[in-house]
């Protein structure tokens, strides 16, 4: 009998755990801490916060001022489990990425903040094709790719910051909102999507 509370207690504890992972997990979330170290890291003693803001603004803010406005017309949860459900958002954010690789280009902002930004738009891309037919982890590759930045930026220190990513993916596999599969997948993809950009253009 204590064995058997023992496991309810944790099993109690993991729930809340992984939904709050998941909730600060979200690609647009975890984009915010990610522009910051990096143009501070670039730019510590110039305008780091300018192109931080540019960056978070259609990165972050405007993505999830579009799917919020989105969630809340069709009803959806916020997770949007139903992989059609995520086609229309999903064309809504790579809108929102193009605009800002034109402008932080334009500005002159940091190559490694360019290329990132370029990185968010083609990643999407790719989800958004693959959502067509298979519901690929957008938590997964939305933690993998900034991973990928980071370790360029810092090398081995970076490596640091993939230590989260296997809570993410425990999280979105407790709460079974992907399979082992679709968050493989998703963080292969993320690794190496923007691994393979950043070499191309910088």
């Amino acid at each position: 009998m204590p064995l058997f509370n023992l496991f309810n207690q944790n099993k109690s504890l993991k729930e809340p755990l992984a939904n709050f992972i998941s909730t600060v997990s979200n690609p647009p979330l975890v984009a915010i801490p990610v522009f910051l170290v990096i143009n501070y890291a670039l730019l510590y003693e110039g305008d780091w916060l300018w192109f931080s803001t540019i960056s978070i603004f259609f990165v972050s803010i405007l993505p999830i001022i579009t799917s919020s406005l989105w969630i809340k017309k069709k009803n959806l949860e916020v997770d949007m489990p139903q992989r059609e459900d995520r086609i229309y958002p999903l064309l809504l954010v790579i809108l929102s990425y193009t605009i800002g690789v034109v402008v932080l280009y334009t500005l002159g902002a940091p190559l490694l903040t360019t290329v990132l930004m370029i990185c968010y738009l083609t990643n999407t891309i790719v989800v958004l094709m693959i959502s067509l037919y298979w519901k690929i982890s957008i938590h997964a590759m939305g933690i993998a790719g900034p991973a990928t930045a980071i370790i360029y930026l810092f090398g081995w220190p970076g490596l640091l910051f993939s230590l989260l990513v296997p809570l993410v993916l425990w999280s979105r596999l407790y709460l079974k909102r992907h399979t082992s599969a679709q968050l493989m997948v998703g963080t292969g993809l993320g690794y190496l999507l923007t691994a393979a950009q950043i070499y191309l253009l910088i």
